[in-house]
């Protein structure tokens, strides 16, 4: 290095100095302290998942779930399943951790002793685990959907590489198995993982059947008591979402009840549309691009802005 490359980009003799950064860290550790003891966690315990670690392991499933796709470029035939053993038992082990730690944040959360807490961590990736081979099935399913949907889509690789609705469901399926055994954090991470990748928000509590097509998906939201039927399409911008969020006598918000559409089998629902509250889209049916809706509709209907604006019109609300 010459003598004036050392000199191009000087560097203060004491940074720390040049920065003050001692009465930043004071600041800064006040600043936890002040919000643990608001929290009810003074001692400053690392008890909640790692965002980081959950990334890892989401990325690790997936490849061990398409290891010659999504996995790394030395995969073959010939040593696929070797690769998806190490694989699978290296994300396991690390999926345990973190539910060992969200048992032990909830139970401490919940003022109960903690108890079992490796037996019970153990049971859910475990059962985790045996259900990986339903999940891989669902997104085939949702990879042909979007194949024979999609006019554009020249293979089933192409979809499952490149759509976006189809990372955004793989993540959602996963979590959504996490959600149903008990382990709501961790499966809330992992969606807003793929939110972040996708721009597409599926609360890992709603209920998905088979042959799901997302099109497009940027701004998508599907809220936690959705239910949606076996070969449904979305397009972008879609809500299903909730009407009302009703409280309890102090004033706090009622959580989980029925608050979200149903939507039964072989509907679509164009761009823009928002559905709200715990109605019913029938079998069949088609809502057209930005409509309104928060009415049920019975099977094989077809509702428009137009339909919506006239049902307003006569007094009937929308």
């Amino acid at each position: 290095m010459t003598q004036s490359a050392v000199h191009l980009y000087p560097v203060p003799a004491d940074t720390g100095t040049h920065w003050d950064i001692g009465r930043v860290v004071d600041d800064l550790r006040q600043s936890r302290t002040r919000w643990r003891e608001a929290h009810h966690n003074a001692l400053g315990e690392r008890d909640f998942p790692s965002r980081n670690a959950l990334s890892r392991i989401i990325t690790s499933l997936a490849s061990a779930l398409y290891p010659m796709r999504l996995g790394p470029p030395h995969v073959r035939q010939g040593n696929e399943d070797f690769y998806v053993g190490l694989t699978l038992d290296t994300a396991l082990t690390e999926l345990l951790q973190q539910v060992r730690v969200e048992l032990h944040f909830t139970t401490n959360q919940d003022g109960a002793p903690v108890q079992n807490i490796e037996q019970r961590a153990t049971e859910i990736v475990h059962h985790f685990a045996t259900g990986l081979p339903e999940v891989r099935r669902l997104i085939d399913s949702d990879v042909d959907a979007a194949y024979h949907g999609d006019p554009a889509a020249h293979s089933v690789d192409e979809v499952l590489l490149c759509y976006p609705g189809i990372i955004a469901l793989l993540y959602h399926r996963l979590a959504h198995a996490l959600f149903r055994l008990g382990v709501p954090i961790l499966a809330r991470t992992i969606s807003e993982l793929a939110h972040a990748e996708t721009g597409i928000d599926i609360h890992p509590g709603a209920q998905i059947a088979g042959s799901f097509f997302i099109d497009h998906g940027t701004g998508v939201v599907i809220g936690e008591t959705s239910v949606i039927g076996e070969h449904v399409r979305i397009y972008q911008a879609v809500t299903l979402g909730s009407k009302s969020f009703p409280a309890d006598g102090s004033g706090r918000l009622k959580k989980g009840l029925p608050r979200h559409p149903i939507v039964e089998d072989h509907v679509v629902i164009y761009a823009g549309a928002t559905l709200l509250g715990r109605i019913t889209i029938g079998r069949g049916s088609t809502i057209g691009g930005n409509v309104w809706l928060t009415r049920s509709v019975p099977p094989n209907s077809h509702v428009t802005q137009a339909n919506t604006q006239q049902d307003h019109m006569d007094g009937s609300g929308i």
